[in-house]
């Protein structure tokens, strides 16, 4: 798939944990669908308030809410929905309760393809996998054929990657799973300007992403987020 196929997606729901999610695994793909004219919605779970131990939950909640206000204007989308759940806490959340209010959004929505995670969380992190299982059984409950996908890494990805960022708490013990290329159902290399338009995406959370672009640099996270790849779910 092309960046021109973007538009194949047709309206698309990303569902996601935290703010700062959907700028890694698919900033590209909302801004070039925006941009083609898609409906894009965005929904996030929790106000990522456990981001910075050094802050308070409320005083976290309030700068991440404006970072991902910044993230997703630079992306051109202008739907959003937050869940109201606590960072850290979603898989003590009442599953149902859960699922039936991202069932309402999909209902509303009907989008042709939803993004979020795996069951692993893709990372292991446990808001992640509670997402991932909210989502199912939302789209299980809504039952009009949207397709969901869950957010993925190759094998070549990891090889590539992955030793770079083994040690900085990004992923659990044998996480990402690496997903042959053959087994995607999403897989776009961003153009030029959409990768730069990611990379902004991205700074505009500085509360999450300048500890990790000073380690390793801009040029990396350009190279090592520059495509971005969905196994069926």
């Amino acid at each position: 798939m092309t960046a021109r196929d973007v538009a194949d997606l047709g309206t698309l729901a990303c569902v996601w944990a935290h703010p700062d999610d959907e700028a890694y695994l698919c900033a590209g793909i909302m801004a070039l669908a925006a941009a083609a004219g898609s409906r894009v919605v965005c929904v996030t779970a929790t106000r990522g308030e456990a981001g910075d131990p050094a802050r308070s939950h409320q005083e976290m909640a309030r700068i991440r809410e404006a970072e991902l206000a910044a993230c997703l204007e630079i992306l051109g989308v202008r739907e959003h929905h937050w869940l109201g759940y606590v960072d850290g806490t979603c898989a003590q959340a009442d599953p149902g309760e859960a699922a039936g209010r991202i069932a309402d959004i999909l209902a509303e929505v009907r989008p042709d393809t939803v993004l979020t995670f795996g069951p692993e969380g893709l990372t292991g992190h446990p808001d992640h996998m509670a997402v991932s299982r909210w989502v199912g059984a939302a789209a299980a409950l809504v039952g009009n054929g949207t397709r969901v996908h869950h957010a993925a890494h190759t094998v070549e990805w990891a090889a590539e990657f992955k030793p770079a960022l083994d040690g900085l708490n990004v992923f659990a013990e044998g996480l990402p799973p690496r997903t042959p290329t053959a087994e995607l159902s999403i897989e776009i290399a961003l153009p030029p300007d959409a990768v730069s338009r990611k990379i902004r995406a991205l700074r505009a959370q500085p509360s999450q992403t300048d500890g990790l672009i000073g380690i390793l640099g801009e040029d990396f996270l350009a190279r090592s987020w520059a495509i971005e790849c969905y196994r069926p779910g």
